[in-house]
């Protein structure tokens, strides 16, 4: 059985009216003879007196003082909220619906309740679909609880709030004393300097891509802060196409290609086309997490990493047309990946897409919101061959950054880039890709050498079975001096290494030493070693560099 009555002060109180005959007495309200339910007062009035065969005057109703059971309430939300009973046009139109979004952890208390009433009122199952998502717990996997007091408000991650203010919400609850000092503890732990102000998007943006995780999303808010770092990406790449683009700039009312493009253009459009295509996947599966995954890498490794930065150098080209080119192809993929993210980040894409200059003879939309959604069929622009010699031109550029990373060369500093290539084919894929190479690898020039002879002074490093990369290093670095600072280094690691070894090799080190001491030793451990065996890389590369150097002369 279920008891549908709760005593509460708040809630839909029962629509059920107990009887009371004026001139007779009372009767016991356990009687259910003398029980009406109806609609209204009014409509319990006439059930009375057809009830009890008497007239209105006589009749007093007094309505039971308990309220509905709150699942028994939300359980008639889906048609009630359209104007049930009465068959009201909104009925008509929206009811039933397809699908219901809600936890896990209710789906017997209301969707299951939801069904019964459903087809038992209406005749029709109120939904064809469930979408379960994750229950938010904090940053440690726990159910957040006002008894831990763990629980997170939402607009405290929207707009910001202080450790002092998270201390103070704790007052207004109904913990005691050691409840508030066990939950200060906590919040001073996770939150030392507050919480940051994340906004809307961030924080819709985070939990929409931490359904990857299953039933449970334990809710770190750094990286909701990480979000809103990416919401500022997207603000600045958009202020930088702004710019490119111009005041003149009228896009094309149909995008076509023109005929000029570079590989990179050929990428940037494939590379949209694939995330249009992931993100149609993942929200026809309900894989929310696929498409934030989709969207975020497109916009922050793709589209600003490397394409943005491959316009540059084009705008001071000269070449009209390319330029030209060049632009309309920053606004189609700028309007598009707009309206990518707009289902997650529904404030700031409203007010860049707002921005964006008008097409010439085509209306578009008042909002981003009811906007067309990008749809696979419309982005046929899969390039396997400009994927290809990117991702090798990529493979280059990273490599070459690795290199002025070890020798800690500023971005001021360029450096001449050799490649050898292993054939022909990987020669031309290189070629189409050199400008590339040289804007992201900070490289004052990029040359492809025809024999394994490269210049002397270069640090050599094999990208795969393609090619080998040579960075021009002589005169930019002291090699003799890199190797003494290096193998100065190597010595100390050696000498903490062996302390630690001697440590974790004493008697009894597992019997006594804590478990997290142990953790962390090992930890540390490994460190160490990953630091050594990278400096002892290192010092091979410049050893050989100075005997290459010394062979030349």
């Amino acid at each position: 059985d279920w008891c549908i009555s709760r005593q509460l002060w708040w809630g839909h109180r029962i629509p059920a009216y107990f009887i009371t005959v004026k001139g007779e007495k009372e009767v016991d309200d356990s009687c259910d003879d003398y029980w009406v339910s109806a609609l209204s007062e009014q409509e319990a009035i006439i059930k009375a007196c057809k009830k009890l065969n008497l007239p209105a005057e006589r009749i007093h109703l007094r309505q039971d003082e308990d309220v509905l059971d709150t699942w028994f309430s939300s359980a008639l939300f889906p048609f009630s909220v359209f104007g049930w009973p009465s068959q009201t046009q909104d009925l008509k139109n929206f009811y039933p619906g397809n699908l219901l979004e809600t936890g896990y952890d209710i789906l017997f208390f209301w969707v299951a309740r939801m069904v019964f009433f459903g087809q038992k009122l209406t005749g029709q199952l109120p939904f064809k679909e469930v979408y379960l998502h994750s229950v938010v717990r904090d940053a440690h996997g726990r159910k957040m609880s006002k008894s831990l007091g763990n629980v997170i408000d939402p607009l405290d991650v929207i707009r910001g709030t202080s450790l002092l203010e998270l201390f103070n919400k704790l007052g207004f609850g109904n913990l005691d004393a050691n409840e508030i000092a066990r939950a200060e503890k906590g919040l001073r732990h996770d939150y030392p300097d507050g919480i940051p102000e994340c906004g809307t998007d961030a924080l819709r943006f985070a939990l929409c891509a931490y359904t990857g995780q299953g039933r449970d999303v334990n809710l770190d808010v750094l990286r909701v802060e990480g979000y809103r770092h990416f919401c500022n990406k997207i603000w600045n790449a958009f202020k930088f196409t702004l710019m490119t683009l111009g005041n003149t700039f009228i896009p094309v009312d149909r995008f076509h290609l023109f005929g000029v493009e570079r590989v990179v253009d050929l990428w940037i459009l494939s590379r949209l086309s694939a995330c249009v295509k992931a993100a149609d996947e993942g929200f026809s599966q309900y894989d929310f997490s696929k498409v934030t995954t989709a969207c975020f890498s497109f916009w922050l490794y793709e589209f600003c990493d490397v394409y943005l930065e491959s316009v540059k150098p084009v705008m001071q080209c000269g070449d009209d047309l390319l330029i030209d080119c060049c632009r309309q192809i920053l606004y189609f993929v700028m309007d598009t990946a707009l309206r990518l993210i707009s289902p997650f980040m529904p404030f700031i894409t409203e007010e860049l897409w707002q921005r964006l200059p008008s097409l010439a003879h085509v209306q578009r939309s008042e909002s981003i919101c009811v906007a067309k959604y990008p749809t696979p069929k419309e982005y046929c622009w899969e390039n396997v061959d400009a994927e290809r010699q990117i991702s090798l031109a990529m493979s280059i550029v990273r490599s070459t950054r690795a290199v002025r990373a070890d020798y800690n060369l500023t971005p001021k500093v360029r450096t001449k880039l050799f490649i050898t290539p292993v054939d022909d084919a990987v020669a031309d894929d290189i070629r189409q890709c050199e400008d590339l190479i040289a804007t992201l690898s900070l490289s004052s020039n990029v040359e492809q050498l025809s024999s394994t002879i490269f210049p002397a002074g270069c640090a050599t490093y094999p990208i795969g079975s393609k090619c080998n990369i040579h960075v021009l290093l002589q005169g930019l670095i002291d090699i003799n001096l890199e190797v003494s600072k290096l193998t100065s280094r190597r010595e100390k690691l050696i000498n903490q290494l062996d302390a630690f070894k001697k440590v974790m090799t004493t008697v009894d080190y597992e019997e006594k030493v804590p478990k997290q001491v142990k953790e962390s030793n090992i930890t540390k451990e490994a460190e160490l070693k990953s630091e050594l065996t990278h400096i002892e890389e290192s010092i091979s590369a410049l050893v050989g560099m100075l005997e290459n150097t010394e062979r030349h002369l």
